[in-house]
């Protein structure tokens, strides 16, 4: 299972919101790069970098933190927020972008984010899948759809979706531990998904649990960076796993 630190930026500072919730926005550093750098220094190959302000313009803000970060680092990116056109994906691809993430676009222009899937590969296309219970959200959590959870995700797999990252929104940044029932009927319903866990990661212990449930990946923020798990660990954790 992969281990995925999260790096959420609003200003071009490193955040943490609480549910999605702007106004519980916390500066965690000044400068993104400093943290990633600490994450490559710990073995950590992955991160999942969030363009916070992008979601809330509808388009690509903070690519150029993208770029420092992927060209001062080797960890392959999944960048995401607020990436609505081709335009915008060409950008966070030129900008150093591995894989981008789509979610509310897969919710709101359906033939748009099918194109993305049909132009850059299923490989490079990460289905967001961030839901309330089990409605998906979008626009950056404010609002809730029509879309249940489970039939979203099997739709895009017929479209040949792989990867999908599912956020248990009343978890995220709450410290109180992952949806591990959710996230197994997601594996259960939704066979051969490349289920990304995140949202509401507290303790060391719950990431071999999501390994045993197939998740294939896990993002962790907050509780790396309020010291609820430490980086030593989690190159332990990566090098035990090898």
């Amino acid at each position: 299972m992969r281990i995925i630190p999260a790096i959420d930026i609003i200003d071009g500072q490193c955040v943490r919101l609480s549910k999605g919730d702007y106004n519980t926005k916390k500066v965690y550093n000044e400068n993104p790069l400093e943290i990633a750098k600490q994450f490559e220094a710990h073995g950590i190959e992955h991160l999942h970098l969030v363009d916070l302000d992008g979601a809330k313009a509808s388009h690509i803000v903070n690519h150029k933190v993208l770029e420092e970060i992927a060209t001062k680092t080797s960890l392959k990116i999944d960048f995401g927020g607020g990436l609505k056109t081709d335009e915008d994906l060409k950008i966070a691809f030129e900008s150093g972008a591995t894989q981008i993430t789509g979610g509310s676009i897969a919710v709101k222009n359906a033939d748009v984010f099918k194109g993305w899937i049909a132009k850059f590969g299923a490989d490079k296309i990460i289905l967001g899948a961030d839901a309330n219970n089990e409605k998906i959200a979008v626009s950056g959590w404010l609002e809730e759809s029509d879309e249940d959870l489970i039939p979203f995700i099997q739709g895009y797999q017929k479209e040949g979706i792989q990867y999908v990252i599912c956020t248990d929104i009343a978890k995220d940044g709450m410290l109180q531990g992952p949806s591990f029932d959710l996230y197994e009927k997601i594996l259960k319903d939704c066979p051969n998904v490349k289920l990304i866990a995140s949202g509401g990661i507290s303790t060391f212990d719950e990431l071999p649990r999501l390994k045993d449930l197939g998740c294939e990946g896990t993002i962790v923020g907050k509780a790396i960076y309020e010291n609820r798990i430490s980086l030593k660990q989690l190159e332990n954790f990566i090098i035990s796993t090898k």
